[in-house]
């Protein structure tokens, strides 16, 4: 959706496209508000400030929507292709790395009780195993703080690329 598309929109198409973003309707809310922008930097910037900070409640309704790293998201809606694109980096016939992170996954549930979440777009399947090994060590205060930032990270990758479809 171009940014004049998007300015251009009726509030309920506008909220819509952003929806596969993060479903967060405050945040949603906050950037059609501030419509129409003249760049989609000013997009981007109203976005990073409606993103900081994402309450654990926006937090933890939004991982409701997100697949584990490694699991291919189903069906043809918007927001799964956005989670297939971004794990294109992960190898499904690597049986090796797909069982370890299926591993991790459930030790990270265990651990935090949610969904591991990583900006998986641009890392390579060996980056994301690393990384979800590390964080396995970390605090929930210190987990908390991060599952935010990569939520924030999606969102806005997300967001660059709907507004220059």
């Amino acid at each position: 959706m171009l940014l004049e598309v998007f300015n251009g929109a009726d509030r309920r198409a506008a909220i819509a496209a952003l929806r596969p973003c993060v479903d967060i309707g405050r945040w949603g809310d906050a950037i059609v508000d501030g419509r129409p922008y003249a760049s989609v930097d000013e997009v981007v910037a109203a976005a990073e400030s409606a993103a900081t900070p994402f309450t654990p409640d926006e937090i933890e309704g939004a991982l409701a929507h997100h697949p584990r790293i490694g699991d291919r998201a189903r069906g043809d809606h918007r927001e799964a292709e956005l989670s297939r694109a971004e794990q294109s980096g992960l190898d499904p016939s690597d049986v090796e790395v797909q069982h370890a992170l299926a591993e991790g996954n459930r030790e990270y549930e265990r651990r935090f009780g949610r969904v591991f979440l990583i900006r998986a777009a641009g890392r390579s399947a060996g980056e994301i195993l690393d990384t979800l090994n590390e964080r396995l060590g970390h605090t929930p205060d210190e987990e908390d703080e991060i599952v935010a930032e990569q939520l924030r990270e999606i969102a806005i990758l997300r967001l660059k690329g709907i507004l220059a479809e």
